[in-house]
């Protein structure tokens, strides 16, 4: 039950209101806006005043019961927005704001599928957002709303309290699903009130509690994790922009050092991308004794990365059993399973052999041994079954099957969607006829009540807690030219170092004089301007090779495979090679030319330096040995994605003053192109 409440709550509403009452100036968050010291803070009574003058004014309009559409950045306007929308009894839609034109065609999905008759956003957002959005008709007649600019007549006083139940709809929870298809889960009150108890519960979280979230606040782990759990468990959050986090892994351990917090987490890739960044001289200044809950969700968790970042911490006072590996997805509201905040993490080897083949075989110290982290049990009103997804009947203890769920932390459906509800969200067991479960798509296996994730029951690609779907990649590869076979291509993830890479098969239809590097790399250009994603690897095979059903559906893991196996029937490979060895310093500190030095060279002398600095920093963000790059390569060919671009033109702004705007990097520039653009800059000053 919630704490320090003489009553259960039955809506987030009762509660928030509650919570203004009984603690009106105890801070709630804590923003970082640069992601280091610059703060700006929100109490109970601040959140309650301005989410009531916003659902004030939406009030006016006749909206409850609809659904608006939320274009927030990661800030403390989001969060007044979204319980401005709870307090006027509005279905808020959270989504990334539009940054570029390549977010448009998935929140047009989401406006046609919620039938969103409302957008709220922010003044700056909205001037960004005109442009693309005057030009296209699925925005048109959809009022905007700018709630930092509430008309001065209404205030929180004008605002009425809706008549709403714990049934009542709080949010859609849209999915990262395929770009052209996304569906929004149906989360209640009730939905997110049990999800949140069983965080507290499972977290041991109490008003003593500090967390820092950088998670971005418009999924599952961000916004009901990082915003609605400590404003339900009545502690302390320290928030800051993931941005700020991909620009400088440091913050985030800085920040757990410097608030003193008991639970922080993320994605895996989090975790390594730390271990990797983080430099001895940086760890010294840490202490990270009091992190007591460091979970780790999203995407599958690594036995090898929970390693390397306690090798790397330990000297700030990490302890290792700290590490909260945990299970869940939105269809589920947030978790579904968890370890024991005083134990260790469950690992365990078993035959790789074996767990390709969906069976379970303990494999000891053999050297065939895979490790895998366990992903706790689930709580106890809950329950959890493995089932063939094929018969739907209980698998034996040896065997791998579909993790189903039922309980009251299961979402409604998909919204408009009854088809999909009912085959998602209403499964039964063929042998005993229980049910109704929610088939959560993912591959698993329970060993002494240990939940143990193996994979994705249809094929998507999980790479830094992103989904990705094959279709997606698969389509965007058989448009960007000509010889490339439509309908014959497979993407696929492949585990290499500990983490998931891209692979792109694709049949080439075979013509005298086609430049087969140059199509691998227009391949790697087009992926990443389009989904953002770095390939590993890029294989054109034979026409007619790739494998294929009787009924004309690629193989994927057939062709992952023989990728593996190297049994494919190759006409060109192109693989980005990564360089050997792990670099902890950044590589600025090897080549130290500050703007200044570099303003007052002259053209030749500066030319020189800046193209040997950027070298260097390419070299060492994207991995790759130095003889792999050329000035002239486009970086998108060579591997960049958002995160690394970030990265980039942090560096760039730290030790140049000047910056590459993210779409530059991402749609084609090359190292001669940044050069250039930096030597103007420089110019100009």
């Amino acid at each position: 039950m919630v704490q320090n409440n003489s009553s259960i709550p039955a809506t987030l509403l009762e509660l928030a209101r509650a919570r203004a009452q009984h603690y009106p100036d105890k801070r709630l968050y804590t923003f970082l806006e640069d992601g280091e010291s610059k703060e700006r803070h929100m109490t109970y009574a601040d959140l309650d005043r301005e989410a009531r003058a916003i659902a004030a004014w939406l009030q006016g309009m006749d909206m409850a019961g609809k659904c608006a559409l939320l274009l927030y950045p990661p800030q403390l306007e989001y969060i007044t927005a979204w319980f401005g929308c709870i307090y006027a009894g509005i279905i808020a839609v959270p989504a990334y704001p539009p940054q570029s034109p390549r977010l448009l065609p998935r929140l047009e999905a989401i406006i046609a599928d919620a039938h969103i008759e409302l957008i709220l956003t922010t003044s700056p957002v909205k001037m960004l957002a005109d442009f693309w959005i005057n030009q296209n008709p699925a925005w048109q007649g959809i009022p905007w709303i700018t709630t930092d600019n509430i008309p001065a007549g209404i205030s929180a006083d004008d605002w009425r309290e809706p008549a709403i139940s714990s049934d009542a709809v709080a949010f859609l929870q849209y999915t990262s699903g395929s770009t052209s298809t996304p569906k929004g889960v149906v989360l209640t009150h009730a939905n997110l009130l049990h999800n949140l108890e069983h965080v507290r519960r499972s977290f041991e979280q109490s008003e003593e509690t500090r967390s820092v979230i950088w998670l971005p606040p418009y999924h599952d782990m961000g916004l009901i994790g990082g915003i609605l759990q400590p404003f339900y468990a009545n502690y302390l959050a320290v928030l800051m922009s993931p941005l700020d986090f991909l620009q400088r892994p440091f913050r985030w351990v800085q920040a757990v050092s410097r608030y003193h917090a008991t639970t922080s987490g993320g994605p895996n890739f989090a975790y390594d991308l730390c271990a990797r960044k983080v430099t001895p001289e940086q760890v010294s200044t840490l202490d990270l004794s009091n992190w007591r809950v460091a979970f780790n969700g999203a995407e599958p968790v690594r036995a090898d990365t929970h390693r390397r970042f306690v090798e790397t911490f330990a000297p700030a006072g990490f302890q290792p059993h700290a590490f909260f590996p945990c299970y869940g997805l939105a269809e589920a509201t947030l978790l579904v399973s968890g370890g024991s905040v005083a134990a260790p993490p469950v690992v365990a080897s078993f035959d790789a052999a074996a767990l390709f083949q969906r069976r379970v075989s303990l494999n000891g110290a053999s050297s065939a041994g895979y490790q895998m982290v366990g992903s706790g049990r689930t709580l106890s009103d809950q329950q959890m079954v493995i089932v063939n997804p094929d018969t739907r009947q209980l698998c034996p203890p040896d065997q791998i099957g579909e993790i189903w769920v039922a309980g009251p932390s299961v979402a409604q459906g998909y919204w408009n969607r009854p088809e999909q509800t009912a085959e998602t969200f209403r499964a039964f067991l063929a042998d005993t006829g229980d049910g109704p479960f929610l088939r959560t798509g993912d591959l698993g296996f329970l060993h002494n009540g240990e939940l143990f994730v193996t994979g994705r029951l249809k094929d998507l690609i999980i790479v830094r807690g992103r989904n990705h779907y094959p279709q997606d990649i698969e389509r965007t590869v058989e448009e960007c030219h000509p010889a490339l076979r439509p309908g014959c291509s497979a993407a696929f993830g492949i585990d290499r170092d500990g983490e998931e890479q891209v692979v792109v098969v694709q049949e080439v239809n075979l013509k005298d004089g086609l430049d087969m590097p140059a199509l691998a790399q227009t391949i790697r250009q087009a992926v990443t301007m389009e989904h953002e994603l770095h390939l590993y690897a890029v294989v054109l095979i034979e026409p007619r090779t790739i494998p294929k059903t009787s009924s004309g559906k690629i193989q994927r893991h057939l062709c992952r495979q023989e990728f593996l196996n190297q049994t494919l029937r190759t006409v060109h490979t192109h693989v980005l090679e990564t360089a050997a060895g792990d670099q902890a310093a950044p590589a600025s500190d090897s080549l130290d030319i500050p703007a200044a030095i570099l303003s007052a060279a002259d053209p030749a002398v500066q030319a020189t330096l800046l193209a040997a600095y950027l070298h260097e920093q390419a070299s060492y963000l994207l991995e790759l040995p130095p003889a792999a790059l050329s000035p002239d390569t486009p970086l998108n060919a060579l591997g960049i994605d958002s995160l690394t671009a970030v990265e980039f033109n942090h560096i760039l702004e730290t030790d140049l003053g000047v910056t590459i705007t993210l779409a530059d990097l991402l749609e084609g520039a090359t190292l001669a192109d940044v050069e250039r653009q930096i030597q103007q800059t420089l110019t100009k000053v």
